[in-house]
């Protein structure tokens, strides 16, 4: 029905998240709009971000540099690490301006039903960092649910012969939404109620 190219486009935009058929058609039309600097700097746009972007060496986060911004600002309290379960969440707190520590990022979190084991999401960078530097304080900032409760009690038996305070986000983030969903009031009073993990 669509010519090659313009089908091309709406299957190519379906490989996004949570885009279907619909959205796949209304962003290729919606593209045949733009004039040619703007499909150019669309196009330049997405090949820049892959082949610039990469995991921090230290701190797992996505960057473009050799060390990410937040790595290597001295003036940032390092006594404090905030651990994620992806990048997504670190620029999330970064919007918020309320937290002035360091950030950790792992492959994902704990889930035996989907084969996803406690070696398969990168502790071991974490234990490394967290017995290198100067913590006193891990945030485990998890989505609630199975997968989150799991990897922060395996967090919290692995350290827990170090003398670490290690506090996990309040209650106020909803069992099983991805905290990009989460209005920002909410994010902040989560990080500011945070408690001890038992």
């Amino acid at each position: 029905m669509y010519p090659d190219s313009l089908k091309q486009l709406i299957e190519s935009f379906k490989y996004l998240p949570g885009i279907g058929e619909k959205s796949a058609e209304r962003f290729a039309f919606s593209v045949l709009e733009l004039d040619e600097e703007q499909v150019d700097m669309f196009s330049n746009s997405l090949k820049n971000v892959v082949n610039s972007i990469h995991k921090c060496p230290k701190c797992n986060t996505l960057t473009d540099l050799n060390l990410c911004n937040i790595c290597s600002d001295t003036s940032r309290d390092h006594h404090s690490l905030c651990v994620f379960e992806d990048s997504k969440n670190v620029f999330l707190f970064e919007k918020l301006g309320k937290f002035n520590g360091k950030y950790h990022v792992l492959d994902g979190l704990i889930s035996p039903l989907d084969g996803i084991n406690p070696e398969d999401i990168g502790l071991g960078s974490l234990i490394s960092r967290i017995q290198e530097e100067d913590i006193e304080e891990i945030i485990l900032a998890f989505k609630s649910g199975i997968e989150g409760d799991t990897t922060a009690l395996y967090i919290k038996r692995i350290l827990g012969d170090l003398n670490i305070k290690i506090t996990r986000l309040a209650s106020g983030v909803p069992i099983g939404v991805d905290m990009e969903f989460v209005d920002s009031l909410t994010l902040e009073r989560a990080l500011l109620d945070r408690t001890e993990v038992e």
